[in-house]
């Protein structure tokens, strides 16, 4: 562990100078008890071995003895899934809280930057700032939590337009939130014109509906935040609107095309939760829209972007909040090294993995142009799955490896490679633990 505090005991064991050699036994000695060493802050200093060390303790000392990694600032930093890895549901996975343990000090502030980028998209980022604080035992803020939509708020290009959101939760506090100036629910939609929603024949007007309210806007674009309740209602008004242009009480004339742009968050096909199975996600919602779109119109329903895991835009931006924090914190050298830790092959894996790609590409192409690189690039990102939501070793759920069925998004390439960890580990204290070994951290 990392330095619990400054403290300023001298050392039983020292020299006559004052200093003292490593590892020689402190005032308690033997396993565990307090170590001097050099490099553990000024010599005659002494570390602690359990609870909080005496008062005035040298940066960089730890329990036992000095830690690799003692008193440098951190050269890496961690991006952290959250269901199936910290949580199940709205249950903590036991390994959480050993794991943040190990990643903070005394006093609960994180040694290392982190942030925790979940597919989730249904709440705000106080919200599951709040829930991860509670799951954690420590205090999470929300600057901290990438939710599936966060990077929206790069898209300035359509704040100002009118956008339909579909999604649960919620959706227009989120938009707000985002930039967009102007949004239309998939409820007021159905309010409008009631007409449109036939599936359910208990909500289906019992008599002929007054006409759309003068002024209502024309939709100029199209949010899916996640997977909506009602999703045949979402389904059939998503579908009119691109159909009419935005103008979903028009009569039919020509299918345009391109259709109004669409940003969808969450590619995930499949999530894990209590059940003992994985859950549909939002990547199951857009494969039905994709279909219907391409049944009737017999083209392509395209994205203006993918935004989510494994996008490298979500990645990137995770990046920069890491970069960010680490600043933040004081810490000066620039963060290298990123671990990503998942439980799902294709979204948490395939995501690290492309982003690692695009990593090494961008440093090949800066040396080939002679450009120098940035102080503040990341040089890899390595992948860690996890044993303890959607991907089980023992076969108990379906894996998701190119030897079976590729259950990535329609628009990214299957390429097998990008589906195989760095690592694999039982559980997320273990992916701390291999990180810290790698980095000759403790």
């Amino acid at each position: 562990m990392g330095s619990r505090g400054p403290v300023a005991a001298a050392c039983p064991a020292a020299g006559a100078d004052g200093s003292c050699s490593p590892g020689a036994a402190g005032a308690r000695g033997g396993r565990g008890g307090w170590r001097c060493a050099a490099r553990c802050g000024p010599a005659g200093r002494c570390c602690a071995p359990r609870g909080r060390p005496p008062a005035g303790s040298a940066a960089g000392c730890v329990r036992g003895g000095c830690g690799a990694g003692a008193g440098r600032p951190p050269a890496f930093g961690f991006l952290f899934d959250v269901d199936g890895v910290l949580v199940r549901g709205s249950q903590p996975v036991p390994a959480a809280r050993r794991a943040f343990q190990r990643l903070t000090d005394g006093g609960g502030r994180l040694r290392v930057p982190v942030v925790f980028l979940t597919n989730a998209g249904n709440c705000m980022r106080s919200d599951k700032a709040r829930e991860l604080s509670r799951a954690l035992g420590l205090q999470v803020p929300p600057e901290q939590v990438i939710l599936s939509h966060s990077p929206l708020q790069l898209f300035s290009q359509f704040h100002q337009r009118c956008m339909l959101v579909a999604g649960q939760g919620p959706v227009v506090e989120n938009a707000h939130n985002l930039g967009f100036k102007h949004v239309v629910t998939i409820e007021a939609l159905r309010k409008a014109y009631p007409l449109l929603d036939m599936v359910d024949l208990s909500r289906r007007p019992k008599e002929l509906p007054p006409p759309p309210p003068a002024g209502f806007p024309t939709i100029e674009g199209v949010i899916l935040f996640g997977e909506p309740v009602r999703w045949e209602t979402s389904l059939q008004l998503i579908a009119d609107v691109l159909l009419s242009n935005g103008n979903p009480g028009a009569e039919l004339q020509d299918v345009p095309y391109p259709h109004l742009p669409i940003l969808a968050c969450n590619m995930d096909l499949l999530w894990m939760a209590e059940a003992k199975m994985p859950r549909f996600g939002h990547g199951t919602f857009l494969l039905c829209l994709e279909s219907i779109y391409k049944k009737v119109t017999g083209k392509e329903l395209r994205y203006e972007a993918l935004i989510g895991k494994p996008s490298p835009i979500t990645y990137r931006y995770a990046q920069h909040l890491i970069q960010q924090q680490a600043e933040k914190q004081g810490w000066k050298a620039p963060i290298r090294h990123l671990y990503a830790v998942g439980d799902n092959p294709m979204s948490d894996v395939y995501g690290a993995n492309l982003y690692n790609s695009y990593l090494k590409s961008a440093q090949q192409n800066q040396v080939q142009a002679g450009q120098k690189r940035s102080p503040q690039a990341a040089s890899s990102c390595e992948s860690i799955l996890v044993c303890t939501g959607v991907f089980r070793p023992d076969g108990a759920a379906p894996r998701e490896t190119g030897e079976t069925v590729f259950h990535g998004h329609r628009d990214f390439c299957f390429e097998p490679s990008l589906l195989q960890p760095s690592h694999i580990v039982q559980d997320v204290d273990e992916a701390v633990q291999l990180a810290f070994k790698k980095e000759n951290w403790s």
